[in-house]
């Protein structure tokens, strides 16, 4: 846009909460240099990403070890679907090199860092971020070239932590909320892309009428955008260790971004957390007193798409790897959904090689608050049994052994053969990172921000593992089914398995000697068929409506779930719940 003057860009200053700096122009330039002035009262919103959506690296010693030309462990956002080859390269990793890229004691998250080196922390490590040409901020504007030591718009973005998380997927959102929360009136008059959400009824979004939503008006937005502003950060986390641990560390983060706005001169006195799926569990984590202990620093929480007391697909991709739709798809959203499938692992050992090894997968889990029974085994019509019984599938499922349905084959759980001191695993510590599991999910469970929002899918087209169903085929009478050994298995949800009376026969390998092996069973669990959103069942993100905790719930339909954020109507459910809960500051200097 062509202005006769030069906009100074509107940015923090140490020390100065008001200040502007200008540059030397040639004699003939006239145009007069137009400061923008920062409002002295600051919210921080702060994005918290799902699993695998923050960007990690390794050690040094691993990237020795594991003769890597860089240090990237995880970094989606350079997984190009217009490039087959590197997607193939990444696909093909043997679940031992998983095992040992994606080692939660490692690595660590990817954080920009301008003066490192380009590539390993600096604009070139963190060349996903790309702004949209219509991206409109004047937080973060790019500096006119000639000041001393300015940055551009995306060097900008990156120190707020936007390279940290995967931007192909996120990005979109980062950018809508800083720019609407920042351009919210021009010359008095409401911005035409506030329509979407001021002036609508929240029932449009879904809204549950269980706890009714007031429609946002034009007063109430400028209200609240009067002398004030909205800067946008993104936190990544180690998704692969505890979500406990994760807390502490984001807590840290944003006390210390609280503590540098208000060392500049600003008045700075919580943040609006904003959630996508495991981020959800971080963020309860966060104002928890016994992890993160920042309940009084956080104004309020919206959580999107959160698997609040865990999700069956957890246990069927360790068993049967991630769902893939196909990259035969013309759904921009199922080629993604496809790419990160087979990178994550389409096989049932690639994954278990990770999450097995990992404390934050196995928090993904079903808790005692999913209930009983989520676990059958199905046969000639009716259920042979299912579990938990008692309320428990630490024990009752996931510690299980010797059981062809149980959730983890142990010869899975440790492929590069290493020892515990050299990075490899034991079914014996995955035993001790399940027990961090349940105190984590006891602590949590009834564990909700006071001013909390959320959104998910409860959509019957969009089939999530309410539960997980293996079906028996290929035998009359499932006798003594219960300990049939495993002959085969395609690690994508099929087993071949033998029907043999353990009774009679010592073992497997006697009844192999003696050729008198019966004819094969077979075992798949079903596809997925309860509401949600292709992962998390309805059921998972009902706890939260459930909970009498929320301020407003909106139940959607028509996104997948790792795509939520780039659905309309989530983002203006996002919207309206961060006013919603701005709404709640209160502030030292009351004329800002």
């Amino acid at each position: 846009m062509t202005t006769a003057e030069h906009p100074l860009p509107a940015q923090a200053h140490a020390g100065a909460a008001r200040k502007a700096e200008g540059f030397a122009t040639p004699k003939q330039d006239k145009k007069p240099q137009c400061a923008r002035m920062l409002p002295k009262r600051v919210l921080p919103i702060v994005f918290l990403p799902g699993i695998m959506g923050s960007n990690l690296r390794m050690s040094a010693e691993r990237q020795k070890e594991m003769r890597r030309k860089d240090n990237i462990a995880w970094r989606p956002d350079t997984l190009d679907p217009s490039k087959p080859i590197n997607i193939t390269a990444a696909a093909n990793e043997s679940p031992a090199d998983r095992q040992l890229q994606l080692d939660p004691l490692q690595t660590t998250v990817d954080i920009y860092d301008p003066s490192g080196l380009r590539d390993v922390a600096g604009d070139g490590r963190h060349g996903n971020v790309e702004l949209t040409p219509n991206f409109d901020s004047a937080l973060l504007a790019s500096d006119p070239v000639a000041l001393p030591g300015g940055g551009t718009a995306v060097q900008k973005a990156r120190a707020r932590g936007w390279g940290e998380v995967f931007f192909k997927s996120y990005g979109q959102l980062l950018q809508h909320l800083e720019s609407r929360l920042n351009s919210t009136f021009l010359e008095g008059k409401l911005r035409s892309e506030w329509h979407d959400v001021v002036g609508v009824d929240p029932k449009t979004w879904g809204a549950d009428p269980k706890l009714p939503q007031q429609v946002l008006t034009a007063e109430d937005l400028k209200k609240l955008a009067t002398g004030c502003w909205f800067p946008v950060y993104a936190f990544g986390y180690n998704w692969l260790q505890s979500n406990g641990d994760s807390a502490k560390i984001i807590a840290a983060r944003i006390s210390k971004v609280i503590n540098d706005f208000n060392g500049s001169g600003y008045e700075c006195n919580q943040v609006i957390v904003v959630t996508h799926s495991m981020g959800g569990l971080v963020g309860r984590a966060l104002i928890h007193p016994k992890f993160g202990n920042l309940q009084d620093k956080v104004l309020g929480i919206v959580h999107g798409v959160m698997p609040a007391i865990g999700a069956p697909a957890a246990y069927r991709r360790m068993r049967a790897g991630f769902e893939d739709p196909g990259l035969l798809s013309a759904s921009k959203a199922n080629i993604e959904a496809s790419v990160a499938a087979k990178v994550a692992g389409n096989h049932g050992d690639e994954v278990t090689a990770v999450l097995a090894n990992a404390p934050g997968g196995l928090q993904l889990l079903p808790s005692e608050a999913y209930g009983n029974g989520w676990l059958r085994v199905h046969h000639n019509g009716h259920d042979l049994e299912a579990w938990p019984k008692n309320g428990d599938p630490y024990n009752e499922i996931y510690k299980l052994e010797g059981k062809w349905y149980a959730l983890f084959r142990k010869d899975w759980i440790n492929p590069s053969g290493r020892s515990f001191r050299q990075g490899g695993g034991t079914f014996k510590r995955t035993c001790e990172y399940l027990d961090v599991a349940k105190v984590f999910h006891q602590m949590i469970t009834e564990t909700y921000h006071q001013n909390s929002y959320a959104h998910y899918g409860a959509d019957s087209k969009r089939q999530s593992f309410g539960e997980v169903v293996w079906e028996i085929m290929n035998c009359t009478a499932a006798i003594g089914w219960q300990n049939w050994p495993i002959l085969g298995d395609n690690k994508q949800g099929q087993l071949r398995l033998v029907d043999w009376d353990p009774g009679a026969v010592n073992n497997i390998a006697s009844l192999l000697a003696e050729d008198v092996v019966p004819a094969p069973v077979f075992a798949r669990i079903l596809p997925a068929s309860s509401p949600g959103d292709q992962t998390v069942p309805a059921k998972s993100s009902d706890h939260q409506l459930h909970s009498g905790s929320f301020k407003g719930i909106f139940r959607q339909t028509g996104y997948e779930h790792q795509s939520s954020y780039k659905d309309p109507r989530a983002v203006a459910a996002t919207l309206y719940s961060i006013v919603r809960i701005a709404q709640n500051a209160t502030w030292k200097n009351e004329k800002g």
